[in-house]
């Protein structure tokens, strides 16, 4: 079975996961690691996809900077979206070549992890004909946008936990207008923790990529790259 070295950093600002991800992914395509998997949260932030999609963002940037909620311009597919506080970030830096060429399918594989965790709530979660996704009963619970360096992936996905929605209200997410976004706490009823959610995606990851998680410290790995 393959392993998949997992680091888990806390809340990360968004510029020092991007620069994280930009060396890791050098790493895995020189051959300097095997698979990794980052989980985290970040501070307020929108970042635009490589659709653009600045008409989605529905409040100016200078508000926005006022707030201290920064924006930035990324490579990854898709539009505009939220990432913040009790929220769930990963980031997969997997080699498509040791699993199957094909973005399509390596996007429905990080649905399908997000569909069974949001099933171990009792959640009825599934993909939404036409977008890219996870949803429950029509509201939309996680959202994926990678990107494929010679055929290594960076960026991927986020699943709202207990973070404040009302960030979503200042954007169309993911382009789609009047879109209801929905968090595992307020589906449940309950708060539900980051740490929590993070062990169940471990797992899940795990048995959709038919991977043996190993636990990793982020600056002992980058020294092997310095």
């Amino acid at each position: 079975m393959k392993t998949c070295l997992v680091l888990e950093t806390g809340v990360t600002p968004y510029q020092q996961a991007l620069e994280w991800q930009e060396r890791l992914v050098a790493a895995r395509r020189a051959g300097l690691t095997g698979d990794l998997l980052i989980l985290l949260e970040h501070p307020p932030v929108f970042t635009f996809g490589r659709k653009g999609g600045r008409e989605n963002l529905l409040v100016p940037e200078q508000e926005l900077r006022l707030k201290g909620v920064e924006t930035f311009s990324v490579n990854r597919g898709g539009d505009v979206t939220f990432h913040g506080p009790g929220q769930l970030v990963g980031y997969p830096v997997i080699d498509l070549k040791e699993h199957r060429t094909d973005i399509h399918w390596y996007i429905k594989m990080l649905e399908e992890v997000l569909i069974r965790v949001a099933g171990e709530y009792g959640l009825p979660a599934a993909r939404y004909c036409g977008y890219t996704g996870v949803w429950v009963e029509g509201m939309k619970l996680a959202s994926i946008g990678v990107a494929v360096r010679g055929w290594v992936t960076m960026h991927g996905f986020a699943i709202n936990v207990a973070n404040d929605l009302q960030y979503f209200k200042m954007i169309n997410p993911c382009g789609l207008k009047n879109v209801a976004m929905a968090s595992l706490s307020g589906l449940l009823g309950r708060k539900v923790s980051v740490s929590e959610v993070s062990e169940k995606v471990k797992s899940r990851f795990a048995e959709v990529f038919q991977f043996r998680i190993i636990p990793a410290e982020m600056d002992q790995l980058l020294k092997r790259f310095a």
